[in-house]
């Protein structure tokens, strides 16, 4: 089924611990170890890719926790990603949880089409009825699935219906880099305002953007179901919006870019495997020049400028921090920066820039939140519990502010959060300190 003729699981149980779906499930076949297993035994013929069976690979996030922490060097990721494709064969999921996927990927990879799905809830979103509705019980009614979409619906501000950013944007000052930037699907659409945050840091930092108009979803929400064909669509597209507008006699100019930025880490983590997506020479050499904006920021450093004029971010009382009384600030570890990209040092570092900031460490920072790209939309009970054991220990670090690079985490963290601590991504809390008076 996976072809696995060296198998290094010495079946040890560390991955028990940091296994998201384990956590709250606590069955064997729902860890890493017992899905090894099962692959075993279904490539012996013990056993049979049935639905139940395929349930308990539905029942994965795909948050690689495993596979940072096994022993071993099982590579469950490549395991799993092997497994998914087979898991979308029509008798192993009911005719609702096909149906409630395809709406999802039809939606969810094309800005236009989820705006335009969007438009009717702006006068409902973020309103007092809202609220009500989630108040009175009503959104029972609509089944788990439709309502977990409803209660992850954020406030849709106006700039969520346009993109508006120009093809170049250029450096302020003097021009140290020339970048490419993916404004993601669901970024632009729930929180535009990480990707003009990250814009403003990055020109004020003297790095150029490039922009192409037409790009659309790097594919990152087919990719991790493993909707291949989709997901190699989604990718040629993406890499034909660069190409027509970076080189000799495009609109962008013939300068190459030094790199290709992304501010969602889901996002980073699908466009880095372009090369095993496509199975290309372009799509690997896209993905060579992919890199989040945090490890883009940080190997090329904060401008003198920019980190002279930084200044202590505010308490929610309006009162600036100082050193005996810092702005206290959890970190999120997306789980496709820390697991999947092994990025983990540098957005702290960028965040401890910022004067009188305190970091402060969750108690299981590894452990998926249960967003998981789809995953607490299609598995929205596990997610919720997930979400709410992952709100906990943010909680609990005393925190006033939490900081997420992902999209899908901040949504979930948001929900679960609720009145706690609010949810904002570095980029701008960055962008804040360089504004303050």
């Amino acid at each position: 089924m996976t072809d696995l003729p060296h198998d290094p699981c010495v079946h040890c149980g560390f991955c028990l611990p940091t296994c998201a779906s384990y956590r709250v499930l606590g069955t064997e076949m729902d860890s890493p170890r017992g899905r090894i297993h099962t692959l075993k035994a279904i490539e012996a013929g013990e056993l049979e890719l049935d639905a139940t069976t395929a349930s308990h690979f539905d029942s994965c996030l795909g948050c690689y926790a495993c596979v940072s922490t096994c022993p071993s060097g099982v590579r469950y990721d490549v395991l799993i990603e092997a497994t998914r494709p087979k898991l979308n064969a029509p008798e192993l999921r009911t005719p609702t949880q096909r149906a409630f996927r395809q709406l999802l990927f039809a939606l969810l990879p094309y800005p236009g089409r989820l705006r335009a799905a969007l438009a009717p809830l702006r006068a409902y979103a973020g309103t007092p009825l809202q609220a009500l509705i989630r108040r009175s019980g009503l959104l029972r009614l609509l089944g788990p699935q439709l309502q977990a979409m409803e209660q992850l619906l954020p406030p849709l501000a106006p700039a969520a219906f346009r993109d508006g950013y120009p093809l170049v944007v250029p450096a302020r000052g003097e021009r140290r880099a020339r970048v490419g930037f993916v404004l993601g699907c669901v970024q632009r659409l729930f929180d535009p305002q990480v990707n003009a945050a990250t814009l403003d840091v990055l020109t004020a930092n003297g790095v150029e953007v490039v922009i192409p108009p037409a790009q659309g979803c790097c594919g990152a929400v087919t990719h991790h179901q493993g909707e291949l064909e989709q997901t190699r669509d989604l990718a040629q597209a993406l890499i034909d919006s660069f190409d027509a507008v970076v080189g000799p006699g495009k609109p962008a100019g013939a300068e190459p870019l030094d790199a290709v930025l992304v501010a969602a880490s889901g996002c980073g983590h699908t466009l880095k495997h372009y090369g095993q997506v496509l199975d290309n020479e372009p799509g690997r050499a896209f993905a060579s020049q992919v890199r989040d904006v945090h490890q883009f920021l940080a190997e090329l450093g904060l401008s003198d400028t920019f980190k002279a004029g930084l200044k202590p971010l505010h308490h929610s009382d309006g009162e600036p921090a100082s050193a005996e009384r810092p702005v206290v600030v959890a970190y999120h570890d997306a789980c496709h920066m820390l697991h999947g990209q092994g990025i983990s040092a540098e957005p702290r570092a960028l965040l401890r820039t910022i004067p009188h900031l305190q970091l402060r460490e969750a108690t299981e920072a590894g452990v998926c939140c249960g967003s998981a790209g789809i995953y607490n939309l299609v598995q929205p009970e596990e997610a919720a519990a997930l979400g709410e054991i992952k709100a906990a220990d943010l909680s609990g670090t005393g925190a006033a502010l939490v900081a997420s690079a992902n999209i899908g985490c901040t949504m979930q963290l948001r929900r679960h959060l609720g009145d706690g601590p609010p949810v904002a991504h570095p980029v701008e809390l960055l962008l804040a300190a360089s504004k303050r008076s």
